[in-house]
């Protein structure tokens, strides 16, 4: 036919319209689109070009009725001229008033063009070896191809963006409920702790629901800015109660045994130094650690580990999974100690030695440091001696142990 119709039969005309029509008169993607592939973006990309999944089921009808897969290749042929009847069918019944209303957004969204015949009705006709089609144009589909993959992938990384933003925000709840919990236990007095508390519970009733980019970004604004001050001040709690007496850290120095790394520290005696120090509190305190294991008739209170078990407990995870109960006193670690000692080789005459010269708790510090790095150590027995042998002269502190630990860790 010479002439392309541009309005519908009995149906108002808009600028859209128009628009889409005009279109159509632009030259078509020589290898053409599978069918199928442009369902599958568009259903992608659906919500970006204002189509609903019905919408896309009626489109998905209107295809079926092509018989070729590929849509442009070598086949000019792009109109398609079911009856509503036949399209409500492959509809499963939907009604006809809902599967025009569906039509017509197709058209207004510009992916469907109405080529109506002088009276209305879908058919073809052909005149020698002319085809003439009156129907539904589906060479749009063709036409906005990669236009319509282009959006689907912007709609796709969308998606993963706003994925990996509330997996984040998930992790920084969970992260900053288990700090506001340790917090809580080592400085009680503190009411921002059930503050943070109460934000991570808040939080997690908030990821319940579909949550839009900008509220979980301020979320996790507010998340980050709780999680730098709970950090804040546990990393202030910790170097408070590692922070011993300014003249014993003078003293400290470590054991340079290249096969135990940093599990040897200890203390050096001061003995000849006493005109450096002069007779101060410095030289008392100094004496009356080196003098710890000097004294087998001192109080065992005195022997007590000169660091909180909160900084023990973080620093060393290996010994839990032995602990058939949680560890909050100094004698449930004893037991904990007391269960894994056989385990890892230490003989009953190394542990009573090491329990006699550092004290039960002490000892049991300095075994749950070894199971830390138990891979490292020839004779866990033997080593245990040997520190306890520096205990009982004073040369010895599970400080420094502890430390070195958290420094593995923080590496």
């Amino acid at each position: 036919m010479d002439y392309t119709p541009v309005t519908p039969f009995r149906r108002t005309i808009d600028a859209a319209i128009l628009k889409h029509q005009a279109a159509t008169q632009e030259e078509l993607p020589p290898t053409g689109a599978n069918k199928w592939e442009i369902l599958r973006e568009l259903a992608a990309a659906r919500v970006a070009f204002g189509l609903s999944d019905r919408d896309l089921t009626v489109l998905q009808v209107l295809v079926s009725f092509h018989q070729a897969t590929i849509l442009g290749d070598n086949d000019s042929e792009f109109i398609v001229h079911p009856s509503n009847k036949a399209i409500c069918e492959r509809l499963n019944g939907m009604p006809c008033s809902t599967m025009r209303r569906h039509l017509s957004n197709l058209v207004q969204a510009g992916f469907v063009v109405r080529r109506d015949s002088p009276n209305g009705k879908r058919y073809a006709r052909r005149y020698g070896g002319e085809k003439i089609a009156f129907g539904f144009d589906l060479s749009p589909l063709v036409r906005r191809f990669q236009e319509i993959c282009e959006v689907a992938e912007a709609v796709r990384a969308a998606e993963e963006r706003y994925k990996r933003l509330r997996a984040t925000v998930s992790l920084m709840r969970r992260d900053l409920a288990g700090l506001a919990e340790y917090g809580s236990s080592l400085r009680p007095e503190l009411g921002v702790w059930d503050q943070f508390s109460d934000l991570a519970v808040l939080t997690g009733r908030d990821l319940r629901r579909k949550l839009e980019m900008a509220d979980l970004k301020r979320i996790e604004e507010a998340l980050g800015a709780a999680l730098d001050q709970a950090r804040d001040l546990l990393e202030g709690n910790v170097a408070e109660n590692m922070s011993i007496n300014d003249a014993i850290s003078e003293h400290h120095h470590q054991n340079s045994n290249k096969d135990l790394y940093d599990l040897e520290p200890r203390v050096e005696k001061a003995r000849g130094e006493g005109e450096a120090l002069g007779d101060t509190d410095v030289e008392v305190n100094v004496n009356r650690l080196l003098d710890k294991g000097n004294s087998p008739g001192e109080p065992e209170d005195q022997l007590m580990p000169n660091i909180p078990l909160g900084l023990v407990l973080a620093s060393c995870q290996e010994f839990k999974s032995y602990a058939e109960e949680t560890v909050r006193h100094w004698h449930d670690l004893v037991r904990v100690a007391d269960i894994i000692r056989p385990m890892m080789g230490i003989s009953p005459s190394a542990w009573d030695e090491a329990k006699r010269y550092m004290g039960p708790e002490e000892a049991s510090v300095v075994v749950v440091a070894m199971l830390e790095r138990f891979g490292e150590i020839r004779s866990p027995g033997g080593y245990l001696r040997s520190l306890s042998a520096k205990a009982a002269i004073g040369e010895f502190s599970c400080g420094p142990m502890i430390m070195a630990l958290m420094r593995r860790d923080a590496a």
